[in-house]
């Protein structure tokens, strides 16, 4: 595969303009994962296991890690760029963890204001993974946390704008997937999943820290669907 050799400082900034006169395969590789690897798993779940059990949650999980992976070795071995130029590492530890905080704490407000007046009540699979034991639920939450703000911010915002979507597309296209993604909770999930989004791709834009959208990601997932199993 071809190497990408760009001066441009990671992650990208709103500024840049400048795109790459070739693109390498590797990081077209990369967006089809970041993008649709995990509609696509999630998809094949719905129509061939309709309902949650135990080995189906385990193998889902562990084929969306596996495609994160994959994403990981493509950004060093295909694309050979650092891992600050998705967002990692652009920041100290402490700053990460303080901005994670903020991110849960005003996507839970807002969001829960949402689900409020929307009268959500989860997808119809929700009861089959209630039912779940509490360690694979909180697992799969913070899977979630993690792996859909590498897909759908680090990676694909920024890899939309270096093979020259501009800032509105590169923004746009993964969190309108990202959105549809969460179609099985019905049209008040996809509102919301949007919403969400759409602070946490803020959140992304303004400091360029994917490890704090990672926290804030994660812990609004656990507030809601481990914290009430826990005092149910």
């Amino acid at each position: 595969m071809e190497t990408q050799n760009l001066g441009a400082p990671f992650a990208l900034t709103p500024e840049q303009s400048s795109v790459p006169t070739k693109v390498s395969r590797a990081t077209w590789a990369g967006l089809a994962i970041s993008l649709f690897a995990m509609v696509v798993i999630r998809q094949a779940f719905v129509f061939f296991v309709p309902e949650t059990t135990f080995a189906s949650a385990v193998l889902k999980e562990a084929l969306i890690w596996l495609n994160a992976v994959a994403l990981i070795v493509i950004i060093r071995r295909g694309e050979h760029l650092p891992m600050r130029s998705i967002g990692l590492g652009t920041a100290r530890w402490w700053k990460s963890i303080l901005w994670g905080f903020v991110i849960a704490v005003v996507s839970a407000v807002v969001v829960g204001a949402l689900a409020y007046a929307t009268s959500y009540g989860h997808g119809p699979g929700s009861a089959a993974f209630e039912k779940l034991p509490l360690w694979l639920i909180t697992a799969i939450v913070f899977c979630a946390g993690v792996v859909e703000e590498l897909f759908y911010r680090g990676y694909a915002i920024e890899r939309l704008r270096l093979v020259g979507f501009g800032r509105f597309w590169s923004v746009a296209i993964p969190l309108v997937i990202f959105s549809l993604g969460h179609w099985s909770g019905g049209a008040a999930n996809i509102l919301i999943a949007f919403v969400a989004g759409l602070i946490l791709t803020g959140f992304y834009l303004w400091r360029r820290d994917l490890v704090a959208n990672m926290i804030g990601h994660g812990l609004v997932d656990f507030v809601a669907n481990v914290v009430p199993a826990l005092f149910s």
